[in-house]
C-alpha cells in the first residue's frame, strides 16, 4: 500500500460545456496556482425530536459544499490574461452551460471535478512586504462533482 500522494505537480484548470449538462471534453491548463481551498461535503442536522425524547434526535439532511472555493493565483501578467479570458468566457455563456474545473493530481487515478461561477474581475489582492503576489479567486460552487475520469488539459 502506498503511504500517501504527494502535492507536487498538482494541476488545475477549467472546460466548458458544448452542450449544458455534459461534461467537456477538453480542459485547459490555469498555471501559477498556489493553492486551491477544499470543498467539504457537510450534512445539513435535522431535527426529529419528539415530545417523549429527553435528548434531541437528528435526521441527516441536505449536504453543504461551503458555497465557494477559494483558488489563491500567482499573480503575473499572463495569469491575469488567463483569467480575464476565463471571466470573459464565463460572461458570454448561454443556454445554461457551465464552465467545470478539473483538479489533476500526479499519482492519482482520477480527477476532481466541480462546477462555479466566477467573480466579476480579478479582485486586489493583498500587499505585504517581502511576499509573493497571489491573489484569491473566490469560485460559487455550483454543483460538486466529485471524482470521474481525468481529462488532459490541451
Amino acid at each position: 500500500m502506498e503511504a500517501g500522494i504527494s502535492t507536487l505537480g498538482i494541476t488545475f484548470g477549467y472546460g466548458v460545456e458544448t452542450t449544458a449538462g455534459t461534461k467537456p471534453g477538453t480542459f485547459s491548463q490555469l498555471h501559477r496556482i498556489n493553492s486551491i481551498g477544499g470543498i467539504s461535503i457537510e450534512p445539513e442536522q435535522i431535527d426529529a425530536s419528539a415530545l417523549e425524547d429527553y435528548v434531541t434526535r437528528y435526521v441527516a439532511g441536505r449536504a453543504d459544499t461551503g458555497g465557494t472555493v477559494e483558488i489563491a493565483v500567482n499573480l503575473t501578467d499572463e495569469t491575469q490574461t488567463e483569467w480575464e479570458t476565463l471571466i470573459s468566457t464565463y460572461q458570454g455563456l448561454t443556454e445554461g452551460k457551465k464552465v467545470w474545473f478539473e483538479t489533476i493530481v500526479p499519482g492519482f487515478t482520477d480527477a476532481f471535478f466541480f462546477t462555479a461561477q466566477l467573480p466579476a474581475s480579478i479582485p486586489q489582492p493583498e500587499f505585504g512586504q517581502n511576499e509573493l503576489l497571489t491573489a484569491s479567486m473566490n469560485l460559487t460552487i455550483e454543483e460538486y462533482i466529485g471524482t470521474d475520469t481525468a481529462v488532459a488539459f490541451s
